[in-house]
């Protein structure tokens, strides 16, 4: 096979319009391309999900994340994402000054950071 396959986009929910664009724009600098409500139909027939919903889409030019916007709070689980940025400590700054606590966790010597946003998404940051 020669063909790569590449990441197009990363969808996430998030509890408030607000906080997305503090997390995506002002954390994370993302431009926000364009807002919009999918209709019932059509978050029925992807999602199984028969309501519209409010959707922001960020991006970058390299960096597309969908971020639905719905009050309910998710459980626990494994998911997470894993981004790249370009300066730690100022990701680190950018977190602290907006009341996110980023954190550490030690695995075979080496120390990985990890962030939740205000809706309680994990990202593993590199």
């Amino acid at each position: 096979m020669t063909e790569e396959t590449t990441l197009q986009h990363v969808a996430v929910e998030c509890s408030e319009r607000e906080t997305a664009d503090r997390f995506f724009t002002t954390i994370l600098g993302l431009p926000q391309l364009k807002s919009i409500t999918l209709s019932e139909e059509l978050s029925t027939s992807i999602f199984h999900i028969k309501k519209r919903i409010d959707m922001i889409t960020y991006d970058n030019g390299k960096t597309r994340f969908e971020v639905f916007l719905t009050p309910t709070k998710k459980p626990s689980s494994f998911a997470h994402i894993c981004i790249e940025v370009p300066d730690k400590n100022e990701f680190i700054d950018r977190c602290r000054q907006h009341g996110l606590k980023p954190f550490f966790i030690e695995k075979d010597g080496k120390q990985l950071l990890f962030v939740r946003d205000f809706s309680e998404n994990l990202y593993e940051i590199k």
